[in-house]
């Protein structure tokens, strides 16, 4: 006779046959570490206020070096070798890289980026300053949070005492809102003599980056033939009606959102005066694609319609460049997401794999080879905008995780 079963005795042999670990209790905290991570909270957010009221958009010099300035003596102040390298091009402030020796065998790479895309002024009109949960101002998210984590995680290092790693290295560069230009050789160097890139990005709540649109600007130069608009408007060869054509084609053959690919237009200039038909025009399309492929495809794309003219007489010039490769989910960024969520895991939280369309150095960092994770910094919302913010309850959750990361893998080169 077959006896009925219980749903209790399914369970039990569910349980058997899966091993002791179907019971498992959920994985515990340092708590040494978690303890020092709520107790950095309160300088954490002094340290942002100070740097997120300082103007240092793209190119602000004065603004960038003040910020470094205060960063480097933070550093200093907690045993680092501090070291201000010069741009790699010109009206750029200089680039911060420090590095902290210990007696491992682990070499990590942490980069940031303290420039943003606000004009000089925006930090006075907008200062730091936290409303309920959330904190707000210039560049609060994008990416001074994700920097004042990065500096504050080498803190937790010194508090714990944890000095298992050969090399742990925070690059703060100054135009990665640029493309990376008064950087690229310092990454691509940086990069291949580290085991792991950890990234100070933002990102949504409980998410991970482990994958990245590549980025470009297509420029479209438009020449045609100045004429008076009023007396002989027919002599002249309207650069800006056929610039109009040129993006009307682009909008037509590219969508403007989206994970795949994207097209959009982002600077526009046509003209001198209101009473001259227009001899020249200018605009920049912003490129993002997933794959080199389809970053090629636009500008394959773009001198096709170049060749066809709408206004008679006039010629289209293209030019196209790629800043940031893609970063594409493979073996190397999962390994390194996965250990992410492992150690979100201890804190009772989940942690969901994404990605978007802003670019970053961990493309470059895997386009090396090296394994890399993004978007470890503030999450948050409203990036580039006036509506920007962090969410202040992510703070130690992200500073514990980060830090856990630089402690596996400098114990470990593969992070076991």
């Amino acid at each position: 006779m077959i006896r009925p079963v219980s749903s209790l005795a399914i369970a039990f042999a569910l349980a058997a046959s899966l091993g002791s670990g179907a019971f498992a209790a959920a994985p515990k905290p340092d708590a040494k570490l978690l303890a020092a991570a709520k107790a950095a909270y309160d300088g954490e957010l002094k340290l942002l206020e100070q740097i997120v009221n300082i103007d240092s958009g793209s190119g602000y010099v004065e603004g960038g070096e003040k910020v470094q300035a205060i960063l480097a003596e933070r550093l200093r102040a907690d045993g680092a070798s501090v070291e201000l390298v010069p741009a790699e091009a010109p009206g750029l402030p200089h680039n911060l890289v420090a590095t902290f020796t210990g007696k491992g065998k682990g070499r990590v790479l942490l980069i940031g980026h303290i420039d943003t895309v606000y004009e000089i002024g925006e930090a006075a009109r907008r200062p730091f300053r936290i409303d309920g949960g959330v904190a707000h101002g210039a560049g609060v998210m994008d990416e001074k949070g994700g920097v004042v984590s990065g500096v504050t995680a080498l803190e937790l290092l010194k508090a714990v005492k944890f000095d298992n790693f050969a090399r742990v290295t925070l690059l703060i560069e100054t135009s990665e809102e640029l493309g990376s230009t008064g950087t690229r050789n310092l990454i691509n160097k940086l990069v291949r003599e580290h085991d792991v890139e950890l990234n100070l990005e933002p990102e949504a709540k409980d998410t991970v980056t482990v994958w990245r649109k590549s980025s470009g600007n297509l420029v479209i130069t438009v020449t045609g033939k100045p004429a008076h608009a009023g007396m002989e408007p027919q002599n002249g060869r309207n650069a800006a009606m056929e610039l109009i054509h040129q993006i009307n084609q682009m909008n037509a053959a590219f969508p403007r959102s989206g994970d795949q690919i994207t097209v959009n237009l982002t600077l526009l200039k046509a003209g001198s005066r209101s009473n001259i038909i227009p001899a020249q025009a200018e605009a920049t399309m912003n490129v993002r694609g997933r794959t080199l492929e389809q970053m090629d495809q636009v500008g394959v794309q773009a001198r096709l319609f170049a060749k066809a003219t709408e206004i008679p007489d006039t010629r289209v010039e293209i030019a196209y460049d790629h800043s940031f490769p893609p970063l594409v989910q493979n073996d190397r960024v999962t390994s390194v997401a996965e250990k992410a969520r492992q150690f979100q895991a201890e804190l009772g939280l989940p942690l969901v794999l994404g990605g978007n369309g802003g670019a970053s150095e961990s493309a470059m960092a895997d386009a090396a080879g090296t394994p890399a994770l993004d978007g470890l910094g503030s999450t948050g919302a409203g990036a580039h905008t006036p509506d920007e913010t962090i969410d202040l309850g992510s703070v130690t959750p992200r500073l514990y995780v980060l830090t856990r990361l630089i402690q596996a893998y400098g114990a470990h080169p593969g992070g076991k």
